[in-house]
């Protein structure tokens, strides 16, 4: 038999993203609205499709010529150059749902490359504080400063329901040690003790 992850089919993955991003809530202990948890859940499922990764003009088509990996200060000033007020807002909120993902999907691979995850958290949090902003809806302004104030705590929870989706091994817990190391993560202090790892407070003046 092998040892390899295991695949899992799926039918209703907007049941069960909302399955692991509750037990992921509930595991550190963070508290959030419902409308915040719902959006977790939704964005979970928006990026199972791959060109989500692109901004989607206001009536949701890719616009011509749109790059799927733009870096974040390339977003930040196409939001800045933008001079209508939705479409500014819509791409901001594109930056927000970008980072958030990707920082806390793809946490492994961030560990990596020149930009780490606090410059996702960073960026992220300011592009959903600017959506905050420019909302005219009560709830909205609600949802999105949540968001914003939370954005590090929110990175972990999709962090956590990445774990849970994918196979584990020896590197990926290195990077992990690594991530702690450098952040200080909740989440990843927990995946290193699941795993018999207690990390070391003494070892970030090392790394520094």
């Amino acid at each position: 038999m092998s040892d390899g992850p295991t695949l899992t089919l799926v039918a209703q993955p907007l049941d069960y993203f909302r399955e692991l991003v509750t037990k992921a809530l509930e595991n550190q202990r963070l508290s959030t609205f419902p409308e915040a948890e719902f959006y977790l859940v939704n964005l979970l499922n928006q990026f199972m499709t791959a060109d989500r990764l692109y901004w989607r003009g206001p009536k949701g088509a890719v616009p011509k010529g749109a790059v799927k990996d733009e870096s974040l200060v390339a977003m930040l000033k196409k939001a800045l150059e933008q001079p209508e007020p939705q479409a500014q807002s819509a791409l901001f909120r594109h930056m927000g749902d970008v980072s958030l993902y990707v920082a806390g999907f793809f946490q492994d691979s961030l560990n990596r490359k020149l930009v780490d995850v606090d410059y996702y958290i960073d960026m992220g949090g300011t592009a959903y504080r600017q959506v905050a902003a420019r909302s005219d809806e009560e709830i909205l302004k609600t949802l999105y400063g949540e968001l914003a104030e939370k954005f590090g705590s929110f990175v972990d929870i999709l962090a956590e329901v990445s774990d849970q989706t994918a196979h584990r091994s020896e590197r990926d817990l290195l990077r992990t040690y690594e991530l702690w190391v450098r952040t200080r993560s909740e989440r990843a202090a927990k995946a290193l003790q699941e795993a018999g790892i207690l990390p070391n407070e003494t070892i970030k003046k090392d790394w520094q």
